[in-house]
């Protein structure tokens, strides 16, 4: 874990949980992982296994061989 920011230079990075965002087609799906965060700009870190981790969820979500569950619907208007 990195002593300070690489972004806003800040010693105030601790392990959070967070939602990263996937993108599948048309659809996005937060894939929750534990990661180091920035607590001042919000800058994340991750490591070669949560890489890998990220990558294997989308291939995953694009063979559809992951069950998911809406939270929510996005609608668009056609004018």
């Amino acid at each position: 874990m990195p002593l300070e920011c690489i972004v806003c230079h800040s010693d105030d990075i601790c392990s959070k949980d967070v939602k990263e965002e996937v993108k599948v087609g048309l659809d996005i799906v937060y894939v929750p992982i534990h990661v180091p965060v920035c607590g001042t700009c919000g800058e994340r870190y991750y490591d070669r296994q949560t890489m890998q981790y990220l990558e294997e969820v989308t291939q995953k979500l694009k063979a559809g061989e992951t069950p998911l569950r809406e939270v929510g619907k996005v609608l668009t208007v056609d004018i």
